[in-house]
This record gives structure tokens, C-alpha cells and sequence, in this order.
């Protein structure tokens, strides 16, 4: 069923799926009461009938390779040494703020949260919503954790030359030597959708968050259940609709960030059996492999008494003539 298509009591979940815009109000509400006094509520309004839902998104971070960030920031400013200094003078230029070798934290202009006030309807009321700065929590595996020396002062052209090499985020600025690691696995962040946004709009948005070289068709969103079950939300989808119709509990499902190809779907009539211990998994086999064999001895029976049968036909046709 195409969205065009739809009727305007309906809010579509994928290209081919939808859901009543009562029934989805209703889950809506139950993940606000959820998250009653927090940032993470969801806010919801009307655009010429279409039901437009809004607010934060938490999603976790599953990679298992390492992920390389941009050279170069879109708002990266290059400040060169102030005129009032030449060389040959005894003092240095300012130095460059060190490396960040633990979380990865977003600051500047470009990320203080923005509050406007909304007209529409919501709801949840009022409430100050505030993003959460971009965080990559780093592995023990880290190029950062290699200790390097800096030198005390910098000729100009040298200080500029290392500026080039170096990429910030948002006013950070990182060695290129250390731009490529893994974030913690499990490590949570989150992003600022609406419900109208597909998964790959969501992705792009997270990847520009915190500039990862990497493009949005090498990694998927998955829903990571409790049980061990394990779906990957299609490109057609819309990852805020599944974090509500999956309800507001983390601990029973979670939106995980994971590689297109590393990312494995696990069903649900094989994510039953995930969390039992070996013993009696090794039961199960066993049993499974005995019923097995006498399925084979009764198949074989079968077939031996058919052709017994039509032997003893053929040999009545036979004396007929």
C-alpha cells in the first residue's frame, strides 16, 4: 500500500504496511506516560491531515570494525596566528587544544539546542527538549591511547600545515592518526527525527552528527530484542513508528547502529532457544535427532511395502498374459 493511497485514519509503518493513526495515538501516549518528565518524550501535530510525530531517537552503537572520521568539518575555521606575533619574536603562538581521547563531545554553535516555541498540538505539553551532545565512546583499542609528544612551539606555516591534517567536530579538533576507532559497543546516543523520516534519512542524519567518513548504505538499523531476536528495519521504514509500536522499554527492545554486511537476522523461533545453556541445547539435538531417525525407519517402511505391492502387480500382469 503506497502512502499516496492511503486513507488519512491511516499512518503508514513501511511501503506496504499501516497502521490507525487511533491505535498509533494510543501507543503514543502510552511511551509519554513512559517517559513522563523527561527529554524524550514525543511531541505530535497535524500537516493537512497527515500526522507528524517528533523527538529524540535513541539508538546504540553495534559495530564491530572500526569507523573513520571526515578530514575536514563543514564548519571547520582555520584561525592562523595573530598578526601581532612574527617570527623571530621569543614567544610562541597559542597552542592548538590537545586531542580528545575519550568521549567524542560536540560543542559550538552548531549543536546548542535550538527552542522554539510550537503552536501545535502535542502530546506531552511544553517541555524543554535538549539533544544530547554527540558521544563516541572509545574502545581500549584506540590509536589514541598511544601517547605522542607535542612540541612547545610551532613556526606558523607548521601550525597551519597540522591544521590541515587535522578534522574537528563541531570545534574539536582530533590527529588524523586517531580519527579511526570503535565506539564502545552498547554505548548509547541519540538523534532528533520526526516520524515522516525513513531509515535511510535517519542514518545519514546520525552519520553527519558526528561526521563519519562512511557512507549510509554500509550500515542498517536493527531491533535488538530482549528474547535475542533480531529484525533489520528496511530503507522504506520509519525508525520512530518502530520505537513506538516496540514500546518505550529499552530493556526489552533496542534500536542498534550495525554494519550492512557484519548485521545478521536472528528469528524469532531460533532467538528462543539463544539463552539456554549448552546441556540443553545439546538435549534438544539429540531429541530432534532421534525423532529424526524414526521418521527415516517409518518413511523406509512405507516405500518398501509400496514396492512390494507393485511387484506383486507386475508379476499378476505378467501370468495375466
Amino acid at each position: 500500500m503506497k502512502e499516496d493511497c492511503l486513507p488519512s485514519s491511516h499512518v503508514p509503518i513501511s511501503d506496504s504496511k499501516s497502521i490507525q493513526k487511533s491505535e498509533l495515538l494510543g501507543l503514543l501516549k502510552t511511551y509519554n506516560c513512559y517517559h513522563e518528565g523527561k527529554s524524550f518524550q514525543l511531541r505530535h501535530r497535524e500537516e493537512e491531515g497527515t500526522l507528524i510525530i517528533e523527538g529524540l531517537l535513541n539508538i546504540a552503537w553495534g559495530l564491530r570494525r572500526p569507523i573513520r572520521l571526515q578530514m575536514q568539518d563543514d564548519r571547520e575555521q582555520v584561525h592562523l596566528p595573530s598578526t601581532s606575533w612574527m617570527p623571530g619574536q621569543p614567544n610562541c603562538p597559542p597552542k592548538e587544544p590537545p586531542p580528545q581521547d575519550g568521549n567524542i563531545t560536540a560543542q559550538g554553535p552548531s549543536t546548542q539546542p535550538v527552542h522554539k516555541a510550537e503552536s501545535s498540538t502535542d502530546s506531552s505539553g511544553p517541555l524543554e527538549e535538549a539533544e544530547e551532545a554527540p558521544q563516541l565512546m572509545r574502545t581500549k583499542s584506540d590509536a589514541s591511547c598511544i601517547s605522542q609528544r607535542r612540541p612547545k612551539c610551532r613556526a606558523p606555516g607548521e601550525a597551519q600545515r597540522i591544521r590541515r591534517h587535522r578534522f574537528s567536530i563541531n570545534g574539536h579538533f582530533y590527529n588524523h592518526k586517531t580519527s579511526v576507532f570503535t565506539p564502545a559497543y552498547g554505548s548509547v546516543t541519540n538523534v532528533r527525527v520526526n516520524s515522516a523520516m525513513t531509515t535511510l534519512q535517519v542514518l545519514t542524519l546520525l552519520l553527519n552528527k558526528f561526521r563519519v567518513e562512511d557512507g549510509p548504505s554500509e550500515f542498517a538499523l536493527y531491533i535488538v530484542h530482549e528474547s535475542g531476536e533480531r529484525t533489520k528495519l528496511k530503507d522504506c521504514e520509519y525508525p520512530l513508528i518502530s520505537r513506538i509500536l516496540h514500546g518505550p522499554c529499552e530493556k526489552i527492545a533496542r534500536m542498534f547502529l550495525m554494519e550492512a554486511d557484519l548485521g545478521v537476522e536472528v528469528p524469532h523461533d531460533v532467538a528462543q532457544y539463544i539463552k539456554f545453556e549448552m546441556p540443553v541445547l545439546d538435549s534438544f539435538v539429540e531429541k530432534l535427532k532421534e525423532e529424526e531417525e524414526r521418521e527415516i525407519i517409518k518413511l523406509t517402511m512405507k516405500f518398501q511395502a509400496l514396492r512390494l505391492t507393485m511387484l506383486q502387480r507386475l508379476e499378476q500382469l505378467v501370468e495375466a498374459k
